[in-house]
């Protein structure tokens, strides 16, 4: 049995109470590294979701970002992150999420994420839109990188890594109007597919961290390939460019002009 858009939307609701119900309580925080944090919050919601789609879509393989890799015995593939913005969550900020992507024979096909204190959830299936609360929603229509507002995030390894983001940061935040950096890369690339940023970039993800925010940016009519033009932007060494189509060459080519990180992501993807 396949799941259903419908079916992710109810997966991604529930979770997201979770969230939301432990959101203004103490939390239990424990260090997978310098600044990379899980909570309470992060098991409950990725043990519920692991539940859920044993019990109902069995045989799938999952990817999760508490458990790692789930080995299953068909061609499904689901991409959970249980808590997007756990630094936020844990510091009581309320900018985080619940992400789930779908993927089977290797094609992504479905992909929600659920915003719980603003009660958002963006939807998206391969070829019919994307959707923010049922209504259909589209990217800007921004031709000019000086009058657009762009976001990003840093890895887990900002303090020691050879890639660093932040000059990056400051090249483009002189180039546009700003570039905002939210906690949460499935929003932020969510905000894009809404037309309330112009662009999203980021280097050194994890496939949960933007299947389904991928798929809902490029529904929503964005350019979506990791940063060297790659449309397999799930393959590492991954990074993402999503972009509305008028200013994705020109963010291209700041960051192209903005350092050596070709090299640098290649000889550092998957350290965090």
């Amino acid at each position: 049995m396949k799941p259903t858009l419908t079916d992710l939307e109810r997966l991604a609701r529930e979770a997201g109470s979770i969230l939301r119900n432990g959101y203004n309580t103490p939390h239990t925080v424990h260090f997978k590294g310098t600044i990379d944090l899980v909570t309470e919050a992060d098991h409950a919601s990725e043990a519920f979701l692991l539940g859920e789609i044993r019990a109902k879509f069995p045989g799938g393989h999952i990817l999760a970002e508490e458990s790692g890799n789930i080995q299953g015995s068909n061609a499904d593939l689901w991409h959970i992150d249980p808590l997007d913005g756990t630094v936020n969550y844990a510091h009581h900020i309320p900018i985080f999420c619940v992400s789930i992507g779908f993927s089977t024979n290797g094609l992504l096909t479905l992909g929600v994420i659920y915003d719980p204190m603003r009660d958002e959830l963006f939807a998206a299936e391969k070829g019919k839109g994307a959707f923010l609360n049922g209504k259909p929603i589209r990217v800007s229509e921004t031709t000019e990188l000086e009058k657009s507002l762009l976001v990003t995030g840093f890895p887990y390894d900002t303090w020691d890594t050879e890639l660093d983001n932040f000059k990056y940061f400051e090249r483009l935040a002189k180039k546009t109007q700003g570039v905002r950096r939210l906690g949460s890369a499935a929003l932020d690339a969510c905000y894009v597919a809404a037309g309330r940023f112009d662009g999203f970039w980021e280097f050194k993800l994890k496939p949960w961290d933007v299947a389904a925010g991928g798929l809902i940016a490029l529904e929503a009519g964005a350019k979506v390939t990791t940063i060297d033009g790659r449309e397999d932007f799930l393959s590492a060494p991954l990074s993402i460019l999503a972009s509305t189509p008028g200013i994705y060459e020109a963010v291209r080519e700041q960051l192209r002009q903005g350092g050596d990180w070709a090299q640098a992501s290649r000889s550092t993807s998957g350290e965090k």
